[in-house]
């Protein structure tokens, strides 16, 4: 019954394992973390914003050298090692009593989470074939939509009773799911690390990849789904429509059990670079035509509003899930195979920066400009999708000059060096 929801036997399907196992905790610890760190630490809204903004800041950063790292040590070991570091960190949490303690472990804590999904990118590179990557990522974010909905139960548990032994226990239960995490992922075959280039090669190629770092900026101009998401609708919803406010509830469930329900199925019309840049596409076009419907919730009665927001989360959803079948193909297929820990690294930044500036722009453009807000949002959408096709033909492009380039260099080197045996004959 529940065998297609799940990926195929082996690698990919202890990686959606683990994925799992450390979904579960970060369910609950999402749920709770904000509030356990107010009602019971006694940290203000804006020292926690700034902690965590900053904890994410360098943890962006943090994660293309933690992914060279598995680059270079082999990502299986790294990644595991990784899983114990974000359980010792998330640990910490039990014993932050100021504002001090909290800025390091929260820097602590994002640094080894980004280092973490760096390596374990890497290894799934390493383990799954080219032409599966994208499939079996979309069996991961399934798989992981999944646990965090089932974590986030037991999260509520936790807020019901509203102990500070009820708070710790979720965040005894995140760290206990890394742990486990890193058992899990110790199952799977080892992956070579790459060997060093020899001739003095920068270690981070990536930072000098600009076709790559101009398609990274682009999906995290898309990744701003994510604070619309989770920060500016249920504002819109409370203040500018007449909407009950459990739809905050209700647009989040379906937004999970959509994804879980159709991410693999919308991924499988991956094929390659050019059908991922189409999903990319179209991904803009239908976050624009999302924004646009979000737009009309305002100003109607409650039931047009609900059904309005409804309407405008499953074309939200659906845009999401196009544009995370596409953008997975092209972080994976551009960036080269001994280096996917780095590429992967700095890929994922624009996640963090769209997390980290999302909630302030976006806030600022919907509440203050209603209509006109939504709309200037679905265009940068539309753009930024429109774009990335050309983005990733140019990283072709530059991909094919530097092979032919590595080509002729090798090509002189062997014939300088058969010259050499001649002479010395």
């Amino acid at each position: 019954m529940f065998s297609k929801f799940l990926p195929a036997s082996g690698a990919p399907r202890v990686l959606a394992l683990a994925q799992l196992i450390g979904a579960v905790g970060d369910g609950a610890y999402y749920v709770c973390s904000v509030l356990y760190f107010t009602r019971i630490v006694g940290l203000s809204p804006t020292q926690i914003g700034f902690a965590l903004t900053l904890g994410w800041a360098v943890g962006s950063v943090m994660g293309v050298p933690l992914g060279h790292l598995a680059d270079r040590r082999g990502p299986r070991g790294v990644a595991a090692l990784l899983a114990v570091a974000t359980a010792v960190t998330v640990g910490s949490f039990l014993f932050v009593r100021s504002f001090p303690a909290f800025v390091v472990a929260a820097v602590l804590y994002a640094t080894c989470v980004s280092g973490f999904g760096a390596a374990r990118q890497a290894l799934l590179a390493g383990l799954v074939e080219p032409e599966r990557r994208t499939e079996t990522r979309a069996y991961l974010q399934s798989t992981a939509n999944a646990g965090l909905a089932v974590g986030a139960a037991f999260g509520g548990v936790a807020l019901h009773i509203g102990t500070s032994t009820a708070y710790l226990a979720v965040f005894l239960m995140d760290s206990a799911s890394f742990l486990a995490a890193a058992l899990v992922l110790l199952r799977l075959p080892a992956v070579p690390p790459a060997p060093a280039v020899a001739g003095g090669e920068a270690h981070l190629t990536v930072l000098r990849d600009r076709p790559y770092a101009l398609i990274t900026l682009l999906n995290a101009f898309m990744m701003l789904y994510m604070p619309l998401l989770s920060v500016v609708l249920p504002l819109w919803i409370v203040q500018r429509t007449t909407a009950p406010a459990w739809m905050v509830s209700a647009l989040l469930v379906l937004n999970t059990l959509s994804v879980v329900l159709f991410q693999v199925r919308v991924a499988r019309r991956v094929t390659g670079l050019a059908s991922a840049s189409r999903l990319v596409r179209h991904a803009g076009v239908v976050m624009l035509a999302a924004c646009a419907v979000f737009a009309l919730s305002t100003g109607t009665s409650t039931w047009v509003a609900v059904g309005v927001l409804l309407a405008g989360a499953g074309l939200q959803v659906l845009g999401e899930m196009l544009l995370a079948s596409g953008a997975w193909e092209i972080g994976f297929a551009l960036a080269p195979s001994d280096k996917q820990g780095q590429y992967q690294g700095f890929f994922g930044m624009g996640v963090t920066v769209a997390r980290m500036a999302g909630p302030l722009l976006l806030t600022t453009l919907i509440l203050t400009q209603d209509a006109r807000g939504w709309l200037a949002l679905g265009v940068l959408f539309l753009l930024a999708g429109f774009a990335t096709g050309p983005a990733v033909r140019w990283a072709e492009q530059a991909r094919l000059t530097s092979a032919g380039r590595e080509g002729l260099l090798a090509g002189q080197a062997i014939d300088e060096t058969a010259v050499g045996n001649a002479m010395s004959r």
